[in-house]
């Protein structure tokens, strides 16, 4: 049912039109960059520049170990045509589609792509979709959301939109952030993509980011967007697997792949039962594990 295995601990945001910022991105441990053309990049005259900045940078191989996503203008902008034509090319993974608020818009979205996949040669379905959600109406869409185009590899949730869209506060415990957050999660994993937790919008808390990356994976989340490289590491440490983890998940397929082999009917760990979800967990587990030692391999 997964729809893919992008290793997305980190998704760190990047002005389009900032050189400096760009190139600093590339020395980065992120999993992937949201090159932005959107609220970052004002006035809008430097909309333009940021469509040639990112063609160039991608062009030349910059970013070549991310997977890169740059952040359009939506549909009622009348800059999206521009920023999707303009960025459809090869280096580009897909796009961060920003306040969808149903299903209707991620389609129509899905066949602008289509079509200039079609008109450009590459493949339908090259490019992938992750859809912010940013307002009432999207969180209470989001499963629709998920399932208006199968080009939806994630989904990742924008509080201060969100807030300002339902006229809340943006508490310091972070209770108006709550229910949406786990909506947003359980939309994403009941139709397989993966779900993206919201920015930490004071960089330099850095203890208030790890109980939010802490909350986040309780909560299901498998990374998160940021704002600063100071970010990263916090946010690998919470989106990734520990050692004790990997060691726990390779002895209880262990175990319970002996108890079959014995006919034992079921295997114990440390005292708990191991049954089938518990082995389809530690599996994903492993799985993970693979994913984020292979990058590091290649870095």
């Amino acid at each position: 049912m997964r729809r893919s295995n992008f290793l997305l601990r980190s998704m760190m945001f990047v002005p389009g039109h900032n050189e400096k910022l760009l190139i600093s991105a590339s020395l980065s441990s992120a999993d992937a960059l949201i090159l932005d053309i959107e609220d970052s990049v004002m006035p809008v005259s430097n909309k333009e520049t940021a469509r040639e900045m990112i063609k160039q940078k991608v062009s030349s191989g910059l970013f070549k170990n991310f997977k890169v996503f740059p952040r359009i203008n939506d549909r009622e902008s009348g800059h999206c045509l521009k920023d999707v034509y303009r960025l459809t090319i090869e280096g580009i993974d897909g796009f961060v589609y920003p306040k969808a608020m149903r299903g209707e818009d991620i389609y129509f979205f899905d066949k602008l792509l289509e079509t200039i996949e079609y008109e450009k040669g590459f493949p339908i379905g090259t490019f992938k979709i992750i859809t912010l959600i940013e307002t009432s109406a999207a969180v209470l869409n989001a499963q629709e959301i998920c399932l208006a185009s199968n080009r939806v590899i994630a989904i990742a949730y924008g509080c201060e939109d969100f807030i300002a869209d339902l006229e809340g506060i943006h508490d310091p415990k972070g209770i108006s952030l709550y229910v949406p957050r786990a909506m947003i999660a359980m939309a994403a994993r009941a139709t397989g993509v993966i779900p993206i937790d919201t920015v930490h919008i004071n960089v330099h808390d850095l203890e208030g980011l790890e109980i939010n990356a802490r909350m986040a994976r309780t909560l299901g989340y498998e990374g998160m967007l940021i704002l600063h490289p100071k970010e990263l590491e916090i946010a690998h440490k919470y989106f990734s697997p520990t050692s004790q983890d990997v060691e726990d998940a390779r002895e209880m397929l262990q175990l319970f792949i002996e108890a079959e082999t014995m006919n034992k009917g079921v295997a114990v760990l440390n005292g708990k039962f191991i049954g089938p979800p518990m082995v389809r967990q530690a599996k994903k587990v492993l799985e993970r594990y693979e994913r984020i030692y292979k990058k590091e391999d290649q870095e």
